[in-house]
């Protein structure tokens, strides 16, 4: 009966390994489509779709995998939508204000995705322009003009628990809040979180 056990064990935990990969695989692909969408399927002529490849591969994305996306963000994959950029922004728990960066075939999945998240998480999503004035955009990352400090024990869980869901989600690229939890409060919650 134990070694049943140890291979269910072994089993579930392969699984979430090959699950965390998919989602890695994912993210890299929509990517590089979209760096090929906006400059060119030729890396040494297009930069951004270089830098997209070499993280890709440091991820270990197979060759095959990254020729598709290229070939996706192009257009030379006939019945397959493409990829887009999608920007929403609300706020979150304790009112903290975050833009959350996608990239998707779906918008409505999306939407539908996010939406859930926020409302479930004590959140809600807000029309464009609704928090972006909060922030000042360097380069590709969004910076905060205002960061709330979260010393409430409580509310840090909620969240960072927030934030992960977020980054969770397959079309999402990036997450930017302007929340800011010391270093002494991150100490405390971490035996926490590892214990769940």
């Amino acid at each position: 009966m134990s070694g049943h056990s140890k291979w269910h064990n072994i089993k579930e935990k392969k699984g979430a390994t090959d699950a965390k990969r998919g989602k890695v695989f994912t993210k890299h692909a929509a990517l590089i489509a979209i760096a090929a969408k906006q400059g060119g399927g030729d890396p040494s002529m297009n930069a951004t779709l270089r830098f997209a490849i070499d993280n890709a591969k440091r991820d270990n994305v197979p060759n095959a995998n990254i020729e598709r996306a290229i070939k996706r963000g192009t257009g030379e994959l006939k019945g397959e939508a493409q990829i887009e950029e999608i920007t929403y922004e609300g706020y979150g728990p304790g009112g903290i204000a975050v833009i959350v960066t996608c990239l998707t075939d779906n918008k409505n999945r999306v939407f539908t995705n996010l939406r859930t998240i926020f409302d479930k998480r004590g959140g809600n999503i807000g029309n464009s322009g609704s928090v972006t004035w909060m922030f000042e955009r360097k380069g590709a990352s969004y910076t905060p003009k205002f960061p709330v400090k979260i010393e409430d024990a409580e509310m840090a869980k909620k969240v960072l628990d927030f934030v992960d869901a977020l980054e969770e989600d397959e079309d999402v690229s990036d997450v930017t809040g302007n929340f800011n939890i010391s270093e002494e409060l991150m100490e405390k919650l971490l035996p926490t979180a590892r214990a769940e």
